[in-house]
């Protein structure tokens, strides 16, 4: 997605390989969220956003690396763009849950408005887009 964007209709957060930053990612999220007026979908932006850190946390970053949060507005800020970037292989993909674990991707895919996986070098990138109206 190739669009010219304000600095305050992006915003991006590294993160450590280390469980503290999933509730840390929930927290800059947050605030993005109320800051751009998306309050609406709050609830279900920090779920997925929680989903997919804790996926690159798991499965996406290898010891020594972290990952990346990155939050946009799109489609003339009628929509938010959650991206998580990591460095790990493989391509992510909704499974059939495995007791306690396997049910992040069904959450993204039942809340956010559309999500996929694309590649980067090292690694890939997993988006969701949510639907809203900012007011920034």
């Amino acid at each position: 997605m190739n669009e010219t964007m304000q600095p305050s209709l992006l915003r991006e957060r590294f993160c450590r390989r280390e469980r503290r930053s999933v509730p840390a990612v929930r927290g800059f999220v947050g605030t993005a969220v109320a800051d751009w007026g998306f309050g609406a979908r709050r609830d279900d932006v920090l779920l997925c956003v929680s989903e997919l850190a804790t996926n690159a946390l798991l499965h996406g970053v290898p010891p020594g690396r972290g990952f990346l949060v990155r939050l946009r507005l799109v489609g003339e800020g009628r929509e938010l763009l959650v991206e998580v970037h990591d460095s790990g292989g493989g391509v992510p993909m909704v499974r059939e849950p495995c007791g306690e674990s396997g049910r992040g991707l069904m959450l993204v895919d039942a809340l956010a408005d559309r999500w996929g996986v694309g590649e980067r070098d090292p690694g890939k990138v997993v988006w969701c887009v949510f639907s809203g109206s900012a007011t920034v």
